[in-house]
């Protein structure tokens, strides 16, 4: 091989190798266990990924992305064996995204590519993966047959299996709490009487004539409830009152700077504001230690419980992300503000919506 093509070469080995390595690394970011877990949430439970093969698989994957990083650097079955699983996986990873841009539109949320250190579109993704099998292909053709070893195949077998450990070893898979479960919130019935008008209105029933109860009947319904009827929101395993009242239910990072300042908003918020729904946190397993500042930085402190990962993510809810508000009254929901783009908390809506009397929530 001349030199010029050796340096194409090696050049698209090099960007290759960077890609892959980056890719590997980006999905341990900020941390192991978090982005791991992360990516099988969001990622590989709506692929139809079981709870149990999630673990083995992520780690799987991303251990050969790794080992594809540093095996393109070497000339070991380079032609035969590494270009083509290189290309391979890309082409898998294509396929997907293609059908998920095909399905849900390609222009907004995150491929999971490069985790949450580069966010990047499906339609992003796609083009980034396209270029990169090409470079393949160019390799493949420039590169002779010649200039590939094939006398160490133990060198693939040993850094495919010592990326793969590692990966277990950097964030090992935890058991998968069998006592956790996550309970669906019923959805909001719009009430035309209480609870009380129903069960006098039933005895009236029994008790008086026909007329009585049309007499009865007049007077529940200029009756108009003040607070809608009691209904179980789920969240009663983590608040035992949170489905009595008006409630502030948030879903936090103790280090994410956005949960952060979704709360010190509630918090100056609520010093401004009679009868502010009662503010509970339910904080992810992740840098527990923050708590602490994290709470100093929001300007006060307030009842909140911790749980793992993965089950915070089923809380917060499928496709959704932090920081989560929710306005709850007696357990029915009324509005739920996630993420940082078009559902993310708005302080001025959030003021609105809880100064509403029932009458117009209800509507």
């Amino acid at each position: 091989m001349n030199t010029s093509k050796n340096n194409i070469a090696w050049g698209i080995r090099i960007i290759i190798s960077f890609l892959f390595l980056l890719s590997a690394v980006a999905k341990l970011y900020p941390s192991p266990y978090f982005a791991i877990s992360t990516f099988e949430v969001k990622q590989l439970y709506p692929m139809g990924f079981s709870e149990g093969f999630a673990p083995y698989f992520s780690r799987v994957l991303i251990g050969i992305e790794l080992a594809l990083g540093f095996l393109i650097l070497q000339k070991n079955f380079l032609r035969s064996i590494i270009i083509p699983a290189t290309i391979l996986l890309l082409a898998v990873f294509t396929t997907h995204l293609t059908i998920e841009t095909i399905q849900n539109g390609g222009n907004s949320g995150n491929c999971g590519c490069f985790g949450s250190l580069l966010p990047m579109t499906p339609i992003e993704a796609i083009l980034k993966n396209v270029a990169a099998m090409a470079l393949l292909v160019w390799l493949f053709i420039i590169m002779p047959k010649a200039n590939e070893k094939r006398d160490n195949f133990w060198l693939l077998t040993s850094v495919t299996l010592a990326s793969v450990l590692a990966l277990f070893m950097l964030a090992p898979i935890q058991p998968i709490e069998s006592s956790f479960t996550v309970t669906t919130p019923e959805e909001t019935l719009t009430d035309t009487i209480s609870e009380t008008n129903i069960d006098t209105l039933k005895t009236t029933i029994v008790k008086d004539t026909v007329k009585k109860v049309e007499e009865i009947a007049k007077e529940v319904v200029k009756t108009e409830p003040t607070e809608p009827a009691k209904h179980k929101s789920g969240y009663a395993q983590y608040f035992p009152s949170i489905d009595k009242g008006r409630k502030t239910l948030c879903f936090f990072v103790p280090g994410c700077d956005h949960c952060r300042d979704a709360a010190k908003e509630l918090t100056e918020l609520r010093k401004t504001t009679k009868d502010f729904p009662e503010i509970s946190i339910i904080f992810m397993n992740e840098e527990a230690d923050l708590i602490p500042a994290f709470f100093k930085y929001a300007g006060a402190d307030y009842p909140y419980k911790i749980i793992e990962v993965i089950p915070f993510w089923k809380v917060l809810g499928s496709g959704k992300d932090t920081p989560g508000v929710k306005y709850l009254w007696n357990g029915n929901e009324y509005k739920y503000y996630w993420g940082i783009t078009e559902n993310k908390f708005v302080l001025s809506d959030f003021e609105k919506l809880i100064n509403k009397p029932y009458s117009e929530l209800k509507k």
